[in-house]
C-alpha cells in the first residue's frame, strides 16, 4: 500500500510548495473600481503572470482572513497590462475586502493604504479554446457571464491587431441571467464592443441575445411598450433584450443553417441543467456525415 502511496503524496507536496511560492510573490493592486449594485473591480500586476482568456485565479486578503481563499475569474484580457477580477459584495468576505480597499469612505484612497493581495493561479478552463473555432456559441448564465468578459475583450484586441489572421469569424452570444443590473459593468462592456465594432463597419462580427429568466409577463409587458426605441431601456444596448429562456433546439437549427459544414464551438460557463441542455442540442444537431456541421460542447461549472 504505502508504495501507492508515496507517489501521490509526493506530487501532491510538490505541488503545494509550488502553490505557495507563488502566493508568496508581491501583487500591486494598480487600481479599485466601484461599479453600481455594490461590485467592486480590482486591477492588479504581478511580476512574471501569464494568463489565457477565461482562467481565474485564488485570491487572500490577509487584513481580512488570513487562511481564507475565494476563487474569481479574470475579466481583464491577456492583451491588457493588468489583470483584474469583478467581486460582487454578497457575503462576511467581500464585504471585508469592500472595507479594506476604503470603498465605503467618499474621500480619495491613497495606493500605500490598500490592503496586501496574495494570488495563486491563474488555472486553466474550456474558455481558452475558443480561438480554435471559426464560430463559436457562448453561453453565460448568472455570474457565469464573467469569463465572457475576458474572452470578448481578447477577441476585439486581435481583432483590431490583426483581423486577417484571426480564425474566429463569427460569436453567438446568449447571456441569460435573473436581473441584468446585478451584472451591469459587463452590460457596459457590451456597449463599448457594439459601439467599436459599428465604427469599424463590422456590427455583425458579434451577435448576442440578452434574456433575463427573472421576470414576470407583468414586468416584460411594461418594457414592451418601449420596444420600438433605439436603445433598449434596460441595458441601453441597440440589442433589445429578451424574457424567459431561448428556444435552443431553434438557435441551434438556425445556427447550424448560417454555417454549413463547420465545426462550431459551444462553450457554457453556467448550472449542470443548462449543461445537459445544451449538450444534447450539440449532440442532436451535429451531423453523421464528417463533411457536415459538427457542434463541439465545452463547459465549466461554478
Amino acid at each position: 500500500t504505502w508504495k501507492w502511496v508515496v507517489g501521490p503524496m509526493f506530487l501532491y507536496l510538490c505541488e503545494r510548495l509550488v502553490r505557495f511560492w507563488r502566493s508568496q510573490q508581491k501583487v500591486v493592486i494598480t487600481k479599485v473600481v466601484i461599479h453600481p449594485f455594490k461590485t467592486i473591480e480590482l486591477q492588479m500586476m504581478k511580476k512574471g503572470f501569464k494568463m489565457e482568456v477565461g482562467q481565474y485565479i485564488f485570491v487572500k486578503c490577509p487584513a481580512v482572513s488570513k487562511l481564507e481563499w475565494h476563487p474569481f475569474t479574470l475579466t481583464s484580457a491577456p492583451e491588457e497590462d493588468y489583470f483584474s477580477i469583478h467581486i460582487r459584495i454578497v457575503g462576511d468576505w467581500t464585504e471585508g475586502l469592500f472595507n479594506a480597499c476604503g470603498c465605503d469612505k467618499q474621500e480619495f484612497q491613497e495606493a500605500w493604504k490598500l490592503p496586501k493581495i496574495a494570488v495563486d493561479g491563474p488555472f486553466g478552463t474550456a474558455s481558452e479554446d475558443v480561438f480554435s473555432y471559426e464560430t463559436v456559441m457562448l453561453v453565460g448564465a448568472g455570474i457565469g457571464v464573467t469569463p465572457f468578459a475576458s474572452v470578448l475583450k481578447s477577441v476585439w484586441y486581435k481583432y483590431c491587431h490583426d483581423a486577417t489572421n484571426l480564425k474566429l469569424k463569427k460569436i453567438y452570444f446568449y447571456w441569460l441571467c435573473r436581473d441584468t443590473h446585478a451584472f451591469e459593468w459587463f452590460a457596459d462592456l457590451l456597449q463599448s464592443l457594439e459601439a467599436q465594432m459599428q465604427e469599424r463597419n463590422n456590427a455583425d462580427f458579434l451577435s448576442y441575445n440578452i434574456y433575463l429568466t427573472g421576470w414576470d409577463e407583468t414586468q416584460a409587458t411594461h418594457f414592451v411598450v418601449h420596444h420600438e426605441e433605439e436603445k433598449d431601456v434596460i441595458t441601453g444596448l441597440k440589442q433589445k433584450t429578451l424574457y424567459g429562456r431561448p428556444n435552443w433546439e431553434n438557435e441551434f437549427k438556425t445556427i447550424a443553417g448560417k454555417h454549413p459544414g463547420s465545426r462550431i464551438g459551444v462553450f457554457l460557463c453556467g448550472p449542470e441543467g443548462l449543461a445537459d441542455t445544451l449538450n444534447k442540442q450539440s449532440i442532436s444537431n451535429s451531423e453523421a456525415d464528417p463533411r457536415g456541421v459538427h457542434f463541439i460542447f465545452n463547459k465549466e461549472n461554478f
